[in-house]
Parts: C-alpha cells; structure tokens; sequence
C-alpha cells in the first residue's frame, strides 16, 4: 500500500526569521506519517518528551495524538478530554484512578467504541454491572480486562462480562464476592479466554472451575491461588490440550489422592506453582509429574519436606529449567538427589531454606554448572566452602542472592568477583563483605543490581571501586551500610549516569554534597534516604531540579528537611507519585505546595511538629489524586468526619497509625536487636 503524507500546517517563523525560511518546507512535512511514528516509537522511556514534541507545533500535536495507542490518566475526571485527544487508543489502563464510575465506563466505550482492545480497572472502585454492560456492548473488540481488586464485584457484574464475547485475558483477583455462578456465566459468555486469574476469589469452589475448564478449551494460563477447590476438580483442569500455566498456590484442600485420575497429566503444561499446597508429598508430585514431561518451571515453595523420594520424583522433567523451594525444609539427600536428577536447571532459589548445609549444595552446584540465577537468602548453615563452589562451577550466574548468609566469612566474597564476571544482579545484605570483596566485586562489570545493606564493614574506598568499574548499575541498595559517607556516594554518581533507584537510609554521615552529585542521575525514580539527619532542604532541591523522573521519595527522619525542599519539589516533580514526609520539618505551607503535582498518589504523614489539622485538610483537599494515606491517629478525632467521607468518596484510602516517637538505634546495636529475634 502507498504510504501517504501528511499534509504539511501553515508554519509562522520562528524568532522573527526570514520570510524564505518560514515559506520552505519543513523538515516534518517531507517525512510519510509512518516515519514520524517510528521516531515516536522512541519516545517512550520519559513521558515528559512526549509532551515536549507535541507542543512544538500544532501539526507534532496533531501527530502525537494520533499516534499515541496506550493512555493512562491519573484521574477519571480527565477521560473525556483524554480521549477527545487521542482518537487511536486502543489500551486504556485506569488503575491509577481509585474512582471509576458506571458514567465513566460508558464514556469509554462511546468514545472508543470497537477500537479498545485493553483495560485496566485494577485499582479502580465504584463501578457497577451497569458499566460492564455497556463496556461489553460498546466494545466488541475487547480482549483484554483487569478487575482485580474489584472486592465489591458480584456475579450481576460478572454476567455483564460474559458479553464480551471475544475477551482472551481476563483478571479478577481478590473479586471476593464472584460466586461459582458469576464465573460460570463468564465461562459460557467467554469462550475464547486464553489467560483467566481467580487468584484469592474465595467464593468460587469446584463448580466454578470446572465450568471453566469444560467450557473455555483455549486456556493457556489458569490461576487458581488460594481457591477453596479440591481434587474434584483438577481432572477437568489436566483435559485443557492447550494449558502452560497452571497456579494452584495456596489450595490447602488438594492432597496425594487427586493424581490417581490426572496419570495421563497435561502435556502442554510448561510452569506449575504448587506453592504453600502442604498435604501434596512426594506422592503426589511424582503421579502429576508422570504426565507432564515438558513442564520447565515448577514452584513448590513452603510445601512439603524436599527429601530424597521428592527430589527422584522430579527426574521425569527432562526439561524442567526452573526449580523453586523457598521456604521448604530442604535435606541434603534431597539436594543431591536434584543435582542428579534435574540435570537442565538454569535457575534454582532455596530462599530461607534454613536446612540447607554446605554438603548438599556444594554437590549440587558441581552437578549444574550451567546454573544462571541462585537464591540462597537466609540460608545461615552455608559457610566459604560452599561460596567456593558456586563460583567455580557456576562462573556463568547473572544472579546470586545470598542475603544474611552470616557464616560466609569476608575472604569468600573475593571469589564472586575474581570468577563471576557475568553477574548482573547480586544481593549481599547482612553479610560480611568488607572493602576488600568490593573491590574484586568491581570487575563484574554488568552489574546492574547491587544491595550492600546491612553491610557494616563496608566504606567509601570499596563503594569507590563499584563506581569506578559499574557503569551498567540501575539499583543500589546500602540501607544501614553505616560505613558509607558522602564520597562513595559521590563515586557511584560519577561512574553510574544510569542509576535510577538508590537506597541509603540511616547512613547517617550522608550530607547534602551527596545529593548534589546524584542529581546528575537523571533517570534517578526512587530515592530513599530516611533517617540521614545532614541532609537539608538544599539537597532535596538540587534532585528535585535535575531528576525530572523522581516518583518515590522517602525523607523520613531527615528532620532538617523543610518547607524549602517541598516548594522546588513541587515545582519540578511532577512525576512524583509516593512521598514520606514523616518526622521531618515540613509545615502546612510545604505540605500544601505538593498539591500541584498532579500524579501524587500516596503520602505518609506521621510526627509532623508544625502541620495543623487546618493544614492538613486544606493540604488533602488539594491533592485530589490521592488514593493512600497515612496519619497519625490523633488527626482522626480532631478533623470533621463529613472531610474523610468526601475523601473517601473521591478514592482515598485512610490508614491511621498510633506510633510514638522513637529514639534512632545505632546501626550495630540494631543488628545486634535483630539477631537475637532470629534466635
């Protein structure tokens, strides 16, 4: 087909040029509209350049408009001139819009009409069957439909669904109050469902599901977390010929006696998650298993003992790449007898598996050398013997996540770093390492991922070396690391432009200069920097100014924080989404400047000396798309309730809170609190 330009605007010249530039066409106008699309296509990591392009001109506002296919409002109110705007969207996602009416759902679908193939109601309330209906009816094209959290939602509204009758996603988990009959309407109505989530949608049983699997023979993926389901119903699910997932985490009911009719199994079945499922032994692991030759992820978390006769009912699953027991009591036979068995894996997590011993994973981890992601968190019996086998029969991992491993000694983090230079993710947290691991961890180049909390022998001279050598770092976690100060701060800013979420709560020799620096991050999204009591207002302002992308803040604590870094924040971030202003010195001027960022959502206001309960109810009146906050109890019994109904009414949610002001716990006296918990 011939591709069609666009035709060119009347242009006016710009700064007064002369009347030949402003009569020759523009670059824009010799370009076919399918290009100017392409480059639009590459706008998409910062909103903000979007906006940039389309106020150009009135012919780059034309363009963005058409162009655009995904919109997400901050607020329903904003629909209708949102979708005057863009005429070509085709996914539509609500869930940052707490109300969402039936009013609002007919806007949508006489406005989009047979072009809307996704929405997002997630997050969204107040909307009714009568909505649905009229979604349904005005949308025919409509394939996608999250309506998780709709906890109000009951079968009237889930009849109102089955008449999108070519839906092929649909979500509704935690719909608490869909009965088997809603969801067997939805099963006649829908038959092409290609994904359906009931996760925690208690009031569907047997009956429901079964009416699902019989009727909706397109399912690929089925999850049914935490259903009061039994065997009855599974040898209708294990039918399904095109079924690859299947979630049944959470079914208590289902035990060793639902394998006997499922022998012939799902041989399309690829992921299986039997988490927290206890009455489920090796028994019947190994009988579903018979049947399911090709499954490739298998989730057996806080379940059943991992022993020798369950990890030898696994060595069916040729394929299986993919093995998760976190939480199990895990026993070096079982360990060993999965290093013989699963010879394929390429990622295995035994997360707080407390059992695990240097014997049974150090045989493992020589049986798969071809191991890319391990998780060994809280594995606290492992020691350097094992560190040293990781590495040197796994030197390809791009993952390893051993938090509070605390009997690796500081010596064996020297390995990770002289022999896995593939890591891109690593989580060190409560551990040993010093400055000495830091600097061999540095040659890990393709780090993206790094925590380091809790890590109290660690300073600025080995942070120093991770800036220097890891360019590629996206996240940086040195929450308590009370050894760091302003200067390896500032190295990581140098070296990492990339970092977008840092973390350096209650480091408390970090000043204003270390903000500073990390302002040059421009993609910086998440800072967290509670309980750093140098840290003024000067500092917010420097990231407030550069970090154009900021959407979470945490400045709890930071008690020389004051209206002085509220109004430059507000002014300049607007993408902030979720701030904590707790025990800081914000008053009810500061408070009530963040009003005019239009995309905050959530605030925590706890211990504020200078905010009034006037302050506060003008403060949240403003903000009107608010949809979580926290305050102190005490506000509850001095602000009008007529105030919280109205509040409540638009989509906030209130949590009150009755803490009392703590004093601050030295680093090492906290970690020392914390391990006699763990005892």
């Amino acid at each position: 087909m011939k591709r069609q330009r666009p035709t060119p605007l009347p242009s006016s010249p710009v700064g007064g040029g002369n009347a030949n530039a402003a009569t020759a066409p523009a670059l824009f106008d010799l370009l076919s509209e399918e290009i100017v699309f392409l480059v639009l296509d590459f706008l998409d990591r910062d909103p903000l350049d979007r906006k940039s392009f389309s106020l150009v001109c009135r012919s780059f506002r034309s363009l963005e408009s058409r162009h655009r296919k995904l919109l997400r409002p901050l607020r329903s109110d904003h629909l209708p001139a949102a979708l005057a705007r863009y005429p070509n969207v085709s996914a539509l996602d609500l869930s940052l819009c707490p109300r969402v009416t039936d009013a609002s759902l007919a806007a949508i679908a006489a406005a989009c009409g047979d072009g809307l193939r996704s929405l997002d109601l997630s997050k969204s309330r107040f909307f009714s069957g009568a909505g649905l209906m009229s979604l349904a009816a005005g949308c025919r094209n409509l394939v996608q439909l999250d309506l998780s959290n709709a906890t109000e939602m009951r079968d009237s509204a889930a009849a109102a669904i089955a008449e999108a009758k070519n839906l092929e996603k649909l979500w509704l988990a935690r719909c608490k109050s869909v009965t088997d009959m809603g969801v067997g309407c939805i099963a006649v109505g829908c038959r092409k469902l290609r994904l359906l989530s009931l996760k925690w949608c208690v009031g569907v049983g047997d009956l429901g599901v079964g009416l699902v699997a019989v009727k909706c023979k397109e399912i690929r993926t089925l999850d049914l977390s935490y259903l009061p389901i039994s065997n009855k119903c599974l040898p209708s699910i294990m039918k399904l010929q095109h079924l690859e997932e299947l979630v049944l985490e959470g079914c208590f009911s289902i035990d060793d006696e639902c394998p006997v009719v499922l022998k012939d199994g799902c041989i399309s079945l690829k992921a299986l998650d039997m988490s927290s499922c206890q009455h489920i032994t090796h028994v019947g692991l190994s009988s579903i298993t018979n049947g399911a030759g090709c499954v490739q992820h298998l989730t057996l978390a806080h379940g059943s003992s991992v022993t020798f006769a369950l990890a030898a009912s696994l060595r069916r699953l040729s394929m299986l790449e993919s093995l998760k027991l976190d939480g199990c009591r895990v026993t070096n036979s079982g360990l060993k007898a999965i290093g013989n068995c699963c010879l394929s894996l390429t990622e295995l997590s035994l997360s707080k598996c407390s059992e695990v011993t240097d014997d049974g994973l150090s045989f493992l981890v020589t049986k798969h050398k071809q191991l890319r992601k391990l998780d060994i968190t809280c594995c606290r019996k492992i020691t350097d013997f094992s560190i040293a086998h990781i590495t040197s029969s796994c030197p390809a991992l791009t993952s390893l996540r051993m938090e509070s491993c605390t009997r690796v000694r500081k010596e064996a983090f020297v390995l990770i770093g002289q022999r896995c230079h593939a890591l891109e993710e690593l989580d060190l947290t409560d551990n040993e390492v010093d400055d000495e691991g830091l600097k061999y961890i540095a040659r890990c180049s393709k780090l993206s991922i790094l925590k380091l909390g809790i890590c109290l022998n660690i300073t600025d001279e080995g942070l120093s070396h991770i800036g220097k050598s890891c360019s590629k770092l996206v996240e940086l976690d040195l929450y308590r690391s009370a050894g760091i100060t302003g200067l390896g701060i500032q190295e990581v800013a140098r070296g990492c432009p990339s970092l977008e979420t840092i973390n350096v709560s209650y480091c408390n020799d970090i000043m204003d200069t270390s903000l500073i620096a990390l302002s040059k991050c421009e993609r910086l999204n998440t800072l967290e920097i509670r309980g750093c009591p140098l840290i003024t207002s000067l500092g917010l302002v420097a990231i407030a100014v550069c970090c154009r992308q900021l959407s979470k803040l945490d400045i709890k604590k930071c008690c020389n924080i004051d209206d002085g870094g509220m109004i430059p924040l507000a002014h300049f971030s607007q993408n902030l989404r979720q701030i904590n202003l707790s025990y800081t010195s914000v008053t009810d001027v500061g408070l009530l400047s963040l009003a005019s960022i239009s995309c905050l959502q959530s605030m925590t206001i706890l211990h504020l000396k200078g905010l009034t309960p006037s302050g506060l109810a003008a403060a949240l009146l403003a903000c009107g798309g608010l949809t979580k906050v926290k305050l102190q109890a005490s506000f509850k019994l001095v602000l009008p309730q007529p105030l919280f109904e109205h509040l409540e009414a638009r989509g906030c949610l209130f949590h009150w809170r009755n803490k009392v002001l703590q004093a601050e716990l030295d680093p090492k006296c906290w970690k020392l609190q914390l391990e006699d918990v763990m005892q």
